[in-house]
């Protein structure tokens, strides 16, 4: 019989536990030993670190090939608000990132019907050019199908490629949800979850790392999720090329996806994150993307086994413009104020997890 006491037993001898057993946990009333659980998963992994990092996302474009239901940032050519940033936009939004302290750029967009494979190539090697100290993260597993496909060209070579060019990682959106029957409802257009997994370990294979992301509060199910986190669960077993897991909570203000319902609730997002932690014992990272969360509940959820916050992002478009009522930047002060008014320690990251050190202003401790 599952119980609290069984799991607990489970995760202080580091066995990993059940799909049922998470199921257990998702159904529970219980959110106070839960968290606990998932505190000491964290602890155990983490201490009282807290991870952010100085980062700035550009969106290439939102013109697309796609028009997935529930995506509110996707437009079609020549529909009001589509747009295309020139490189040299592109690099000026680099550059300015680099001049203000950022590390990483995370770059994602639309799949442009009309722009061909050479123009992400000559993209990452003009902002290596205009920011040459940016680590890239760029490129969902469902981009680099298109650039495939477009290209005719397999996906490692185009993956090689990319990285002659200057990709150095890969952030872990398009998965949305793994669980093929509601994956088919939501996004049709989108490849399938089998192959977002297979481009995902040609990546690690690669010698990128990566993140994994899951979209919920749509139309999934419990076990939809519990599905999506064993698939990513398997991945990172075979590879160890994960390095956080990221999920997102669904935006339904300006999506054509018709739900009942109009946000997570706070609860929700508090035992989708706990739970991932305690279930994913081969990740590292667990992040609550405070863009869609909000400030508030990503920091409440430092108490739940989430031990990053993403990073100080600079005009956010696409949870944005699904609603998102975050802002659409946070400084690096505020960040370090967040972590610490929650009693947790932050760490200032790069890309890949290592610690950056810089001299900055001393952001005062809570009295």
């Amino acid at each position: 019989m599952t119980t609290f006491d069984s799991i607990s037993r489970k995760l202080f001898n580091k066995i990993r536990i059940s799909p049922e057993e998470a199921l257990f946990l998702y159904n529970s009333a219980d959110l106070f030993e839960l968290g606990e659980l998932a505190a000491f998963a964290n602890s155990e992994k983490n201490g009282k670190n807290v991870y952010y990092n100085v980062n700035r996302h550009i969106n290439p474009t939102n013109i697309c090939v796609n028009r997935c239901a529930f995506c509110a940032f996707s437009k079609t050519e020549g529909e009001r608000g589509a747009y295309l940033l020139t490189m040299d936009e592109i690099c000026r939004k680099a550059a300015i990132a680099a001049a203000d302290g950022a590390t990483e750029i995370h770059i994602v967009g639309g799949l442009h019907p009309d722009l061909p494979f050479s123009f992400y190539e000559e993209m990452l090697e003009a902002i290596r050019q205009a920011a040459p100290g940016l680590h890239i993260k760029a490129f969902t597993a469902v981009e680099i199908d298109y650039f495939s496909r477009i290209s005719h060209l397999s996906v490692e070579a185009v993956l090689s490629r990319l990285i002659d060019a200057g990709l150095g990682s890969m952030p872990g959106g398009g998965a949305e949800i793994l669980a093929e029957n509601t994956r088919r409802k939501i996004c049709p257009e989108k490849i399938s979850g089998e192959r977002w997994l297979e481009i995902i370990r040609i990546a690690h294979l690669s010698g990128l790392k990566t993140n994994a992301t899951m979209l919920y509060g749509h139309i999934e199910s419990i076990e939809d999720r519990m599905t999506h986190m064993e698939m990513i669960r398997t991945l990172q077993d075979e590879t160890g090329g994960f390095q956080a897991f990221i999920p997102l909570a669904f935006q339904p203000e300006n999506s054509a996806l018709e739900l009942d319902m109009k946000a997570t609730s706070g609860l929700d997002d508090i035992k989708t994150l706990a739970i991932s932690r305690i279930f994913l014992d081969n990740f590292d990272h667990i992040k609550a993307y405070w863009v869609m969360l909000g400030e508030k509940i990503a920091q409440v959820s430092l108490a739940f086994g989430v031990n990053d916050l993403d990073g100080t992002v600079v005009e956010e478009k696409i949870g944005h413009e699904a609603g998102a009522k975050s802002p659409q930047s946070l400084t690096r002060e505020g960040i370090i104020r967040m972590i610490r008014l929650a009693d947790r320690i932050p760490v200032e990251r790069d890309t890949l997890y290592s610690p950056v050190e810089r001299s900055c202003k001393k952001v005062s401790s809570p009295g």
